[in-house]
């Protein structure tokens, strides 16, 4: 009986039936052990800090971390090991809110042995000290996974490739904000004017003092704005640094100009002032995309170690590195097949979703290739290795060109802008001073200068970067994390949507299944039950959690499995065969997956299972009328009706496509000039995710693994498609609206200018105050605009 609650611990739903503990509901043992021992350690202030914090811990075997004991592994994967203390970083993606971090910091008052813990939320890291004598490393591993923080360990984490935090721009930063506000100070009075003669006495020395302090903002804080225009020019492109950095050194030489001469203070603090805003923009808007790592590689998919079987049957824990064509390795339930190999002993069952977008399993024998990257379902495997980890497929498929291409950002609306803006400036400059050398030679100076400070295209600048900043941080809040600005330009410009099917527009573990046969008497689906109980088939598992009757198990006799086809037994003197139609003498639809059930040889019935899609995609699909919408598929085309009744506008559907006809599929859109976005949920669509315009990961847990891309998305917000697309599209104009207001400001000054009335130092206010306004608008405009579509999370 299913009951419409949610658990007190992880706040999910409860589908089977619930657990009562404590005045409390829980939906698993194990989230209930997880309540008991927090209570038990007075840790209860988990729940106040976040109620349904908690994470529902799997049902994982506990040996699955043994081989983190081998000397050697243990080397490999400890930061540090010293006498009784060893010190290892774990990376741990579910981390998500205050509680993870308050009780993952609290591991020491659950476990004596533990000496200290501490978490880095934006990495999503957790760092442990503890006595390795006394709690081994496995041990460790795993009481983490049964609070429910499972540490990913893979070839990626093992490789330890350290990652430098770039402090250069905070560095460049600091030095633009004490020469502002500095520079500010020293420049009061010259602001307040007066025949003050202390004032008057000093004026050189705070002139000079304004100087130095901003040479450094000069030469070491603009450093990047020199380099990206200079790799614009070198690439035959004005972008909106070269204006940027014309202005820079006129500002700069116009001061040193002025101070050399006694003709006036100069404009130091205003040109700190501007750097000061601009590198302000690059900041806000670097650290709303450092949380995730969205470029990952086969390494963050395959284990770091695997089990070596020599031919006598002795068993030794080895590094991935370490295998060779040749050696038997051992691979168990749930685990990850490293290389390609041949199947020598046991009954293959291998999910191959990650690699070719297939969700049903496939069988094999002894003899029978097996591809890395599948996962066994079911009892352990022996393998001979017949290719070496950088020859399998899965490296060979995750190193093809469409992962090395690289972008170089230029072709942005700003740079568009810039490109034209500086030309018309540099031409309304030479102009005008021609025209006042032949008037006033002193006032041509004075001219071309205030035309060159006003102009300067710092608004232009500051727009992107704060706009795409407050944007991302409206995205990220509502789980649709992308990688970079660049992208948010990318996704406004999409006509063309390609989905994947399986775990994108369905829900990766769950199918409905539907029954056709004769009825079924309770005595039977008793019987039925009792001996679904008995396989690891994954088809059995989803079958034996569908029917509901009460669980009263009896004893299976004659148990024989025939591998690839099926199972029977005697259950209460009836013998029952469940299994493929071929297996109970029946004619099968081959797009059909299903399991059929025969009593004592005659056929009762048979399970049909298809997929689930997510809810109101009917809806979405409604709402992206002014896209080109496409279906790619890794599985067959039974569906292929039902998909047509939810996607009614759709362009077209292409069924049984393996990684590389997904991925030359996007190029050929491409090459018809779309700009596609791909979206897909596994390693089989890596390589489509790479090629499109723009990759759309979809996670469905955030331990799930995300293939190379350019967004990560929640697979519960796919329905919410069209609002992202529409937000994308809004900051767009929001960016266009801030140009028109940094036009207007350069209008209105340069038409003073060009007639020659007006002074530097007034061109000089106008910018900062052309920037504030410019920061303003978009702080607010972008507010509203997530609020338009997110209310909660704007």
């Amino acid at each position: 009986m299913k009951v419409s609650e949610n658990c007190f611990h992880c706040g999910q739903g409860i589908e089977k039936e619930r657990i009562l503990f404590d005045e409390k509901t829980f939906c698993c043992n194990g989230c209930k052990s997880v309540y008991e021992i927090l209570n038990a350690n007075n840790l209860n202030n988990f729940y106040e800090l976040n109620k349904r914090a908690g994470i529902r811990p799997g049902d994982e075997n506990s040996g699955q971390f043994d081989y983190l004991d081998t000397p050697e592994i243990f080397e490999k994967v400890t930061d540090f090991s010293e006498g009784n203390t060893s010190l290892i970083t774990f990376k741990i993606p579910v981390i998500h809110c205050s509680s993870c971090i308050w009780l993952l910091e609290s591991l020491h008052t659950l476990n004596k042995n533990i000496k200290y813990s501490q978490v880095n939320f934006t990495r999503k890291t957790l760092q442990v000290s503890f006595n390795h004598h006394d709690l081994k490393l496995s041990e460790l591993a795993n009481f983490l996974t049964n609070l429910g923080y499972k540490p990913v360990i893979s070839l990626e984490t093992a490789d330890k490739n350290i990652e430098h935090l770039d402090k250069s721009l905070l560095v460049k930063f600091a030095i633009a904000a004490f020469a502002f506000g500095n520079g500010m100070f020293l420049a009061f009075p010259e602001y307040i004017g007066g025949e003050d003669y202390w004032m008057e006495h000093y004026k050189g020395l705070f002139r000079a003092l304004m100087c130095l302090l901003a040479i450094p903002v000069v030469v070491y804080s603009a450093s990047d704005y020199y380099k990206s225009a200079w790799y614009g020019l070198k690439n035959k492109i004005v972008n909106i640094d070269v204006p940027i950095v014309l202005g820079i050194i006129v500002l700069f030489g116009r001061s040193l100009y002025e101070v050399a001469t006694d003709y006036g203070p100069g404009y130091f603090d205003t040109l700190c002032g501007l750097l000061f805003f601009m590198l302000l923009g690059k900041i806000f808007q670097k650290r709303t995309y450092s949380a995730l790592s969205y470029d990952r590689d086969y390494k963050s998919f395959y284990p770091i170690a695997v089990t070596k079987v020599d031919f006598e049957g002795k068993q030794d824990n080895i590094l991935l590195s370490e295998i060779k064509i040749g050696d038997r390795i051992l691979v168990r339930n749930q685990e990850i097949i490293p290389v390609d190999a041949i199947l020598i002993n046991g009954d293959g069952n291998i999910d191959n979703s990650f690699i070719t977008g297939e969700s049903a399993t496939i069988s094999k024998q002894p003899g029978d290739k097996i591809f890395a990257g599948g996962k066994q379902i079911g009892s352990s495997l022996e393998l001979e290795v017949i290719k070496n980890v950088d020859q399998s497929y899965l490296t060979q498929l995750w190193n093809k060109e469409a992962f090395k291409k690289h972008e170089t950002g230029l072709d942005t609306l700003t740079n568009k802008v810039s490109k034209y803006f500086t030309f018309i400036i540099l031409g309304i400059a030479l102009v005008s001073g021609i025209y006042w050398y032949f008037i006033d030679l002193d006032k041509m100076f004075q001219v071309i200068s205030a035309i060159l400070i006003i102009a300067c295209p710092c608004a232009l600048a500051l727009s992107a970067p704060f706009t795409f900043g407050h944007i991302m941080r409206i995205l990220g809040r509502n789980k649709f994390y992308v990688k970079d600005t660049l992208t948010i330009e990318k996704i406004a410009k999409l006509d063309t949507i390609v989905f994947d099917k399986t775990g994108t527009i369905t829900h990766r573990k769950k199918s409905s299944i539907i029954y056709e046969g004769a009825e079924i008497k309770e005595f039977d689906l008793l019987n039925i039950k009792t001996l679904l109980k008995n396989s690891n088939h994954p088809l059995s598992k989803s079958l034996y959690d569908f029917i509901e009757v009460n669980d009263d198990y009896y004893q299976v006799e004659h148990f024989r499995e025939i591998s690839g086809k099926g199972y029977e037994a005697m259950v209460r003197g009836n013998l029952y065969k469940i299994g493929s139609a071929k297996y109970n003498n029946q004619d099968s639809k081959n797009l059909e997956t299903a399991v059929y059930i025969s009593k004592n040889n005659e056929f009762i019935g048979k399970f049909i299972f298809r997929n689930e899609y997510r809810e109101n995609l009917k809806n979405l699909f409604k709402k992206l009328t002014g896209y080109h919408v496409f279906i790619l598929s890794g599985d067959n085309s039974s569906e292929e009706s039902q998909l047509k009744e939810l996607i009614p506008g759709y362009k077209e559907m292409v069924f049984n496509q393996s990684p590389e006809d997904k991925l030359n599929y996007i190029k050929n859109l491409q090459d018809q000039n779309f700009k596609v976005a791909m979206l897909g949920d596994g390693l089989n669509d890596a390589g489509a995710l790479k090629q499109s315009n723009v990759g759309i990961a979809i996670a469905d847990d955030t331990n799930s693994f995300t293939p190379s891309s350019d967004v990560i998305m929640d697979g519960e917000k796919v329905v919410l498609l069209d609002k992202y697309l529409n937000v994308c599209k809004g900051s767009m104009t929001i960016v266009k609206m801030t140009f028109i207001i940094s036009f207007l400001y350069n209008v209105v000054g340069l038409s003073y200018a060009v007639t020659g009335h007006m002074h530097p130092l007034f061109a000089a206010l106008i910018m900062p105050a052309s920037s504030i306004t410019v920061v303003s608008f978009t702080t607010l405009s972008t507010w509203i605009l997530g609020r338009k579509y997110f209310k909660k999370h704007a």
